[in-house]
This record gives structure tokens, C-alpha cells and sequence, in this order.
């Protein structure tokens, strides 16, 4: 266990949920909501459905948790997670098709999204496409109301900082702490090995990025100073490193 640091941070915890399907059952709303600040909803194009979104916001209104849109690139069928040629008003049009269809059902349960997440491929591709970036900042920057927007910490977020101010949007820096992390402070390919961390890795990673440094997995020390720490619902041991790293960060509070 990390000593504790007098740089230790506050991090809010925020995770993935209601990526079920029908039938078909993703990860445990039920148990890991309590746990969390914040929760990713998923709206309809990588996985969630009507019923699914609503139980998931029911739950979140219970826990006094946060509700977030985890808007994607429209692929069900690969969890969100392929790459799509998808950019300007067609991406802004989707973006909000997704965040109007939580924002709705929400309301009608007497509460609100207030941020915005991508998921998956588009996640990652806007972190290394400025232009793509930029279309997911216009669309969240034109929604009908103030939203925040959630991005990558990495040891260079100037441009993405400048970007945000030109929107006029407030940015939400985000670390995962089950995940492992290239040189360049990104996240690993999931078929790369040490790309998905075990409780134990997890929760000494969580510790480390609290306190503003993060291992990648060739070694190197990289400096990133986050908001908020994502663990995903899909993740197997998913509701165990949940509450390893509220038990952890919670021993460890500044």
C-alpha cells in the first residue's frame, strides 16, 4: 500500500453503466451505483436501450449520483469500440440524438444529465484527432444548456484545454484506473497484454494518479492532474475494484 501524500488529490469515481441490452445483461448497476459520484450512461448506440436508461437513471436519482450521457459512434454490435468514418454535422447530429434521448428520460424522472462522455473508439480517436475533437466540442458546446465534457488526462493537454475555451465548454480531466497506459499517456490497445489491471493493480494505480503520476507500461513516470478517476462496468472484478479503490482513495483523503 502507497504511503500517504501530502499531494494526495480528491478524485471523484465515475464508471460505466447501463450498458445492458435487452436480455442481455452487462455489469452490476444494482451494486456499483451506491459506490460512485458519477455515472456513464450509455444511450442506445453502443449498448442501453429505453428500459435499460430509465432503470439506470432511477438508480442514480436514488444514490444522489451524477448522470452522465456516454454518447457513441453507432455500433452496437461492436460495443462502440471500431473506429467509424463519422465527422462533422453527421457526428454533432448523433451526439445529440444520444444525449437528447437520456437528457428526456431523465428529466421525466426528475433529474438531468450534466456532462458529456464519448465511449469507446470515439473516446480514443478524438484524443488523437483535433478535428474530431472539435466536432464533439461544437456538438456539446451547442446543446440547449451548459454540459460539461469529459476527456483524457495526458502529460500534454494544452491543445485540448485552448479548444475548450474556444467552445466555451468546461472540461472534466479523466484517469482509469484499470487500465493500462502507453508512453504517450493514452490507453492501451485492449488486445495488448496489461492493457485490462486486476483489483490489486487498479487500486495501486488509483493511489499513484491521486497523487499526480501514472507508470505506463514500459516504466515511464508520466505527470497528469485529473478530475476524476473511470473504472469500466465491464470490467471483470468490476464491483471489487469499485470499492478497493473508494476504500483506498478514502484512507488515503488529503
Amino acid at each position: 500500500m502507497a504511503k500517504k501524500s501530502e499531494s494526495t488529490r480528491s478524485l471523484t469515481i465515475n464508471c460505466d453503466l447501463g450498458e445492458s441490452y435487452g436480455s442481455w445483461i452487462m455489469g452490476s448497476d444494482v451494486e456499483v451505483m451506491p459506490l460512485i459520484d458519477a455515472a456513464n450512461i450509455a444511450c442506445g448506440y453502443h449498448a442501453g436501450d429505453p428500459s435499460v436508461m430509465r432503470r439506470c437513471v432511477r438508480l442514480a436519482k436514488q444514490h444522489k449520483v451524477e448522470i452522465g450521457a456516454h454518447v457513441s459512434y453507432p455500433d452496437l454490435m461492436g460495443f462502440g469500440r471500431r473506429s467509424m468514418n463519422v465527422r462533422g454535422d453527421a457526428l454533432v447530429d448523433m451526439l445529440h440524438y444520444q444525449m437528447a434521448a437520456l437528457d428526456g428520460i431523465a428529466r421525466t424522472e426528475g433529474c438531468k444529465i450534466g456532462y458529456v462522455k464519448p465511449h469507446g473508439a470515439l473516446y480514443n480517436d478524438m484524443i488523437t484527432d483535433l478535428d474530431l475533437l472539435d466536432d464533439v466540442m461544437r456538438a456539446v458546446a451547442t446543446w440547449h444548456r451548459p454540459v460539461d465534457l469529459v476527456v483524457l488526462a495526458t502529460p500534454k493537454d494544452k491543445k485540448i484545454v485552448q479548444l475548450g475555451v474556444e467552445y466555451g465548454l468546461i472540461l472534466r480531466f479523466e484517469a482509469f484506473a484499470d487500465r493500462g497506459y502507453t508512453s504517450a499517456g493514452h490507453l492501451m490497445s485492449r488486445d495488448k497484454v496489461g492493457a485490462v489491471l486486476n483489483r490489486e493493480q487498479a487500486t495501486q494505480q488509483a493511489l499513484s494518479i491521486a497523487q499526480g503520476t501514472l507508470r505506463c507500461s514500459r516504466g515511464r513516470k508520466l505527470s497528469i492532474r485529473p478530475d476524476t478517476l473511470c473504472v469500466h462496468g465491464d470490467t471483470p472484478e468490476a464491483l471489487e475494484i469499485i470499492r478497493s479503490i473508494r476504500s483506498a482513495l478514502m484512507e488515503h483523503k488529503p
